[in-house]
């Protein structure tokens, strides 16, 4: 049986000041009518059932997933009662399932990223499931080819073939995987993008609920204890104690370090799908709709002699350009940015400034 987790509790200070502590970005719509995290859930219709689907978020975010995701069963949607990286909120997860279903197969999604189209993203995981049902203790990961030298993203090296197969107009091609490499530097990224073996890391696995746990106990038998005692107190009345107590000792660490840069028998299905990580202001130049000079908007807009500019703004409040080119502008009711696209990685240092000053209203 397949079941879906998605990872639900990123921060998304890049996004700020629309992206905020109790709203980050994957509650926004930023592109289109939906929001990201309602999205990803759509994306597995006809995959998942929804009573298999497992949302992994922090606490104090809890009441807005489950304000999000109606159709989601309450119970579904777990509050972190701290951060612990991701092979904590994976290891949880992986734990939960198999309480249900011994040989449960379980796809991990993080709950900010633009995929399309629809078709292909599902035909995707339906070759990396069955690449799972042929060899149950392989995990798959889904690699995505680089379209430019990005310093932000984790790479994967792929090795040799491993299996092919037709769906619809397009072969989908798996690989043994032969190593993971951490973020590069701009020299090392272009010389990925030149060999053609390299890929992006997307963060989307599959792998069985018991495999991945089987690797945590070999690989960080800690975390595996907490989260074993985690679920076992499942459903019980002193479940929120347990998950508290034992969550709050883990070690954070992410599951590439914790598993899969350890684990022999690694497979990375390359997709066909259009992807973004949506990681900044700038990712809505990539995959929004531009007006005549280039520029992406939403919200009430007027632009003289601008090019080239994302504006992100209210239907009830006016902004205006003049003269302006490569610039991003937030507004929100209470705060608004305005910066150059080069230096929008410097929101962050915004975010820390504002909490080294205290002022925790605008966070």
């Amino acid at each position: 049986m397949m079941h879906a987790v998605i990872m639900a509790g990123g921060a998304g200070t890049r996004f700020w000041p629309a992206s905020r502590r109790l709203f980050p970005k994957q509650l926004l719509n930023l592109v289109g009518e939906r929001t990201l995290l309602q999205d990803t859930v759509a994306r597995l219709t006809g995959l998942v059932a929804t009573d298999s689907l497992l949302v992994l978020t922090n606490r104090d975010l809890v009441p807005a997933v489950r304000e999000q995701l109606p159709g989601v069963d309450e119970s579904l949607v777990l509050g972190e009662p701290c951060k612990r990286d991701t092979a904590a909120c994976i290891g949880l997860a992986a734990a939960l399932i198999r309480r249900r279903d011994e040989t449960g197969t379980m796809v991990v999604l993080p709950s900010d990223q633009l995929i399309q189209p629809l078709e292909t993203f599902q035909n995707c995981l339906r070759f990396a499931c069955w690449l799972v049902q042929e060899d149950p203790q392989r995990i798959v990961t889904l690699g995505i080819r680089p379209t430019y030298p990005a310093e932000s993203f984790g790479y994967i090296e792929r090795g040799d073939i491993l299996a092919s197969q037709a769906a619809g107009e397009i072969r989908q091609r798996a690989y043994h995987v032969r190593m993971f490499r951490e973020k590069p530097k701009a020299d090392v990224a272009r010389g990925y993008l030149e060999s053609g073996q390299f890929f992006w890391n997307s963060g989307i696995f599959v792998w069985r609920a018991a495999t991945v746990l089987d690797a945590l106990r070999e690989f960080e038998p800690a975390i595996w204890g907490h989260v074993q005692r985690i679920a076992d107190a499942w459903g019980s009345d002193g479940f929120p104690a347990v998950f508290e107590h034992e969550f709050e000792q883990i070690q954070g660490k992410s599951i590439d370090y914790a598993v899969m840069e350890r684990y022999r028998n690694v497979a990375m299905v390359e997709a066909e799908f259009q992807w973004d990580d949506v990681g900044s202001w700038g990712a809505l130049a990539r995959v929004g709709q531009s007006d005549s000079e280039g520029n992406v908007t939403s919200g009430r807009y007027l632009g003289v002699n601008s090019r080239n500019c994302i504006i992100h703004g209210d239907p009830r409040h006016l902004v205006v350009t003049v003269g302006m080119e490569d610039c991003i502008v937030v507004h929100t009711p209470d705060a608004t940015l305005v910066a150059r696209k080069s230096d929008e990685e410097s929101v962050r240092q915004v975010v820390n400034l504002l909490q080294q000053r205290g002022w925790n209203e605008y966070l």
